[in-house]
């Protein structure tokens, strides 16, 4: 049947703020068997596929990108929130429920001809992983898919990303 990935994924209610169930992971990172489990269910799709680059999100993708990098034999790319990047960098604007994002990576970290795989811890409204979609394609790279640890199904974000492979490893809600 597989890893139970859920028994190590700890709801924390009212966090980070009233009404929010916040799905608290970091159980599940201090399990060796649950972390390589879910490395290996994170990449698994995407193994022969010539995924060149993956990009970690800021701050948690980081967590599964760059060990999911290694396992793939790909480079590993930050995508972080503005001012944290010591190089020339691409930026993405978009927009929130209430007000907007924006997102960079170095310029030169990705280019025409590199395969890209996303990697997030969660995947909600779908804003910040169609911003990074946007910002990979902007550059001129393929987007081989997007990889998420946890999906909050009710929140429609895979709906934010049509025309791209969304892998997901735990679905909470939603279709």
């Amino acid at each position: 049947m597989g890893f139970d990935f859920a028994s190590l994924i700890r709801d924390v209610a009212d966090f980070p703020e009233a009404g929010i169930v916040f799905k608290d992971i970091t159980p599940l990172l201090a399990d060796p068997e649950g972390l390589e489990a879910a490395l290996d269910e994170l990449t698994g799709p995407f193994h022969d596929t010539g995924v060149t680059k993956v990009v970690g999100i800021e701050a948690r993708g980081f967590i599964f990108g760059a060990p999911a990098a290694d396992r793939l034999g790909a480079g590993f790319v930050p995508v972080r929130k503005p001012g944290k990047l010591p190089w020339i960098v691409e930026t993405q604007t978009y927009s929130l429920e209430y007000g907007s994002g924006t997102l960079e990576v170095h310029r030169d970290s990705v280019q025409a001809g590199d395969s890209v795989l996303i990697v997030d811890d969660v995947l909600a409204t779908g804003g910040t992983a169609r911003a990074t979609v946007d910002l990979v394609r902007k550059l001129g790279a393929g987007v081989a898919g997007v990889a998420v640890l946890i999906e909050l199904g009710f929140l429609n974000g895979r709906s934010r990303l049509d025309g791209v492979e969304v892998h997901t490893v735990v679905h909470y809600g939603g279709d």
